[in-house]
C-alpha cells in the first residue's frame, strides 16, 4: 500500500519525539529555559573572592551540557542584595545563587526583619564546598604562634581590632569566640569581602584577620602575614604543621563554611533535576577537585536533602553562639 504524506509526516513526528527522549521535558517544562543560553550566578561579594573561583571551576566543566555560567557580583548588604534578586528573578533555570553559610543559616538569627526565608524562598541544588578558616596576622605582630598571639592580645585590651570579611559571617564570629574563650577584647572591623580585608591585613591597617584557609594561603607568599591556627575541629590538611583552636585547648572555638548554589523557589523539576545533575558532576571531576583543594576548599557535591540537613543543624549552633555573644544585626 503506497505511504501517503500523512503517514509520512506521522511518522517523522514519532520518530521526533522518541529522538528527542529524555530531553523532551526539559525542553518543555518551562517556556524561558532556553539550553545553551547563560546562567547567571550571582555572588554576594565583590569579584576576586574564593566564591569565584569555585564557581569559574565548574563552569568550565559545564559549558557543553548548560551553556556559559557568567558571574554576576552583587556586593552589598552582607550579600542580601544577591539573595534579593535571586529570590525575585524568574524561576526558568537562568539565575542562581551561590549560597553561604552566612546568607543560609547565620542571617535569620542576625537580622530581625531578614527579606528572605533561606528554606522556603529557594530550592537547595547542591553543597559543592566546604571550607575552614585561619587566624591571620599582620607580619610585625610580635608572636610567631598561638600561645604567643593570645599574650600579646590580652595585654593590648580593646585597643586591639580584628577584621573580617563581613558582619554576621563565621569570619566575624570567630574573632567573637576566641575572645570569650581566651578573655580577649578585640574589636570587630567588619569589610565587604574577602579581599578588600586581605588587603589591609597585609598593609597592617587591620593587625588580625580571620580569613579563608584558602584566601590566608594565598596570602603567605607575599611575606606581610603569619597564620598561627585554623578552625576546625583537627588540623586542616591543607596546613598541618598548624594547631587548631581545639587542640590548643579552645574546644569552643571551631568554624567551618560552605558554598551552596539554589535555585528561585518554583523552577521547574525537570530543570533542577538538570542543573543539579550538571553542577554535581562538574565538582566530582577530578581537575575541580584538584582546584579546590589547591584553593583551600574541601569538594562536598551534597544534594538537596544532605544540604538541608546541614542548613537546619548551622541554624541552630549559630543561634546560640549569637546569642551568647548578644549579637544583632543592624537592619
Amino acid at each position: 500500500m503506497p505511504c501517503t504524506t500523512v503517514d509520512r509526516r506521522r511518522a517523522l513526528a514519532a520518530l521526533g519525539r522518541l529522538a528527542l527522549g529524555p530531553l523532551a521535558p526539559l525542553a518543555h517544562a518551562q517556556q524561558g529555559w532556553a539550553p545553551g543560553q547563560p546562567i547567571k550566578v550571582l555572588i554576594g561579594v565583590p569579584a576576586g573572592g574564593t566564591q569565584d573561583v569555585l564557581t569559574r571551576a565548574i563552569a568550565q566543566q559545564v559549558r557543553d551540557s548548560l551553556g556559559p555560567l557568567i558571574i554576576d557580583n552583587r556586593s552589598g548588604a552582607a550579600g542580601r542584595i544577591a539573595v534579593e534578586a535571586v529570590k525575585t528573578a524568574p524561576p526558568d533555570g537562568h539565575t542562581l545563587l551561590l549560597g553561604t553559610a552566612s546568607m543560609m543559616t547565620m542571617f535569620p538569627s542576625a537580622y530581625r526583619n531578614l527579606s528572605y526565608d533561606p528554606v522556603k524562598d529557594f530550592i537547595p541544588l547542591i553543597n559543592a564546598a566546604r571550607f575552614e578558616l585561619a587566624l591571620t596576622v599582620h607580619k610585625d605582630v610580635p608572636a610567631n604562634t598561638l600561645p604567643e598571639f593570645i599574650t600579646w592580645a590580652r595585654a593590648q585590651g580593646d585597643k586591639l581590632s580584628f577584621g573580617s570579611y563581613g558582619a554576621g559571617t563565621p569570619s566575624h564570629f570567630l574573632g567573637e569566640m576566641l575572645n570569650r574563650a581566651a578573655g580577649l577584647k578585640m574589636v570587630h572591623v567588619p569589610y565587604r569581602g574577602s579581599t578588600p580585608a586581605r588587603q589591609d591585613v597585609m598593609g597592617s591597617t587591620v593587625p588580625v584577620y580571620f580569613d579563608t584557609v584558602g584566601g590566608a594561603q594565598q596570602m603567605l607568599p607575599s611575606g606581610r602575614v603569619k597564620v598561627l591556627a585554623t578552625s576546625g575541629e583537627k588540623r586542616s590538611p591543607l596546613m598541618p604543621n598548624l594547631p587548631c583552636f581545639v587542640e590548643a585547648g579552645y574546644k569552643d572555638v571551631v568554624a567551618t563554611a560552605w558554598f551552596a548554589y539554589y535555585a528561585p523557589l518554583k523552577t521547574p523539576p525537570a530543570i533542577v533535576d538538570k542543573l543539579r545533575a550538571e553542577l554535581t558532576r562538574a565538582v566530582n571531576m577530578r581537575e575541580v577537585r584538584q582546584l579546590l583543594l589547591q584553593n583551600g576548599m574541601y569538594p562536598l557535591a551534597d544534594g538537596s536533602e544532605a544540604l538541608l540537613k546541614t542548613m537546619r543543624e548551622d541554624t541552630t549552633r549559630w543561634a546560640g553562639i549569637m546569642k551568647a555573644v548578644n549579637f544583632q544585626a543592624n537592619d
